[in-house]
């Protein structure tokens, strides 16, 4: 049975830190062998969790692996990459790991990025670290129009329902958390099938956990998606409109209560008094042939007009709103290397 060790990543100033792997498996035997190779030794757990996987994925890795610092962990139904990576996880908790990755067992995330992705959380400037792969305009222009596109709108709503405005490529699924910022997340409220990537920055946000977007390179396979985006458009829009109120009411009525909750509040009222009675106004001129009077395009326009200032004020909080400080415990004086403790006066 392997011990969990600590790891330091190349170019770190910060303590050494338990860090595991999670690689979601099903349906990977061609390429997991390949994936568990090339993870370097800075990662001291690898958990391959078998999705109830019909190729016996676990038992080959099993069978054909013998690096010790990996331990396979079964389900006996499928559950989607959500559920396995949520067994991963606690799995990686029970074991004492400090930051957890999550890769593919596909290929299609190279597994040299590891410490790229992880740094920004075990240097403690994030709690969520995950991978963007729009970052590059050289790597933009060879993507799928199609994808370029879906992963667009797919972002804006996300900025909303989570709260990361600054955040894109919310399915990215090359991630690395830390332990703190799992804790705070409740596994019952987290999808386990596409929305997955998705509803783990909606709770991080309800955390108030800081997520870091990381460049990379996007790699295109020979992979079939099992998504189909018709089926799927509207479950996910339904759900990020609900994800979407549920923050606004909980951020800025029930935990707080800001200008910004006024802006939002007469701002949508403003807006909703003034295209009703403009629309009713304007019915009702079509239809008897009298022009409005100035008056009344004016009670109209006037609330039109400050409804959208309001919820523009609201919008610009909002956006200043994202959480900077991590939520997992910084680096005190007493647990820093001794050389960030020297006097530089007397170095």
């Amino acid at each position: 049975m392997w011990q969990p060790k600590h790891s330091q990543l190349p170019g770190s100033s910060c303590l050494d830190q338990s860090l595991a792997v999670v690689i979601p498996s099903y349906r990977v035997t061609a390429h997991v062998l390949d994936v568990i190779a090339r993870i370097g030794p800075e990662v001291a757990m690898i958990f391959v969790v078998d999705d109830a996987c019909p190729d016996a994925s676990g038992a080959f890795v099993e069978k054909n692996c013998g690096d010790p610092r990996v331990r396979v962990i079964r389900h006996e139904q499928n559950r989607g990459v959500g559920g396995a990576m949520i067994t991963g996880y606690r799995a990686a908790l029970e074991a004492g790991a400090d930051i957890v990755v999550k890769v593919d067992g596909d290929g299609q995330m190279d597994p040299a990025l590891i410490p790229r992705i992880a740094r920004p959380v075990l240097a403690r400037q994030a709690d969520y670290a995950k991978g963007n792969r729009f970052h590059s305009l050289w790597n933009v222009r060879r993507m799928p129009r199609a994808r370029l596109y879906g992963n667009a709108g797919l972002s804006f709503m996300t900025k909303l329902s989570s709260g990361y405005w600054g955040v894109f490529d919310p399915t990215n699924g090359y991630t690395a958390i830390h332990a703190a910022a799992l804790e705070h997340i409740e596994f019952a409220n987290v999808s386990e099938r596409y929305f997955f990537e998705t509803d783990m920055l909606i709770n991080l946000g309800n955390a108030r956990a800081v997520v870091a977007d990381v460049p990379m390179e996007a790699v295109y396979g020979d992979e079939v998606s099992n998504l189909h985006i018709r089926k799927e458009l509207w479950p996910f829009l339904r759900t990020h409109l609900r994800e979407m109120g549920k923050r606004i009411f909980y951020t800025y009525f029930l935990r707080d209560f800001s200008p910004a909750s006024l802006q939002l509040l007469f701002g949508t009222l403003f807006l909703l008094f003034g295209s009703v009675y403009g629309s009713l106004e304007w019915y009702h001129s079509v239809s008897s042939g009298h022009v409005a009077s100035t008056g009344t395009v004016m009670i109209a326009v006037l609330p039109i007009i400050l409804g959208v200032q309001f919820l523009l004020n609201f919008l610009s909080f909002d956006m200043a709103n994202e959480p900077r400080i991590p939520i997992q415990p910084p680096l005190s004086l007493t647990d820093a290397p001794r050389a960030e403790l020297q006097n530089p006066a007397s170095q």
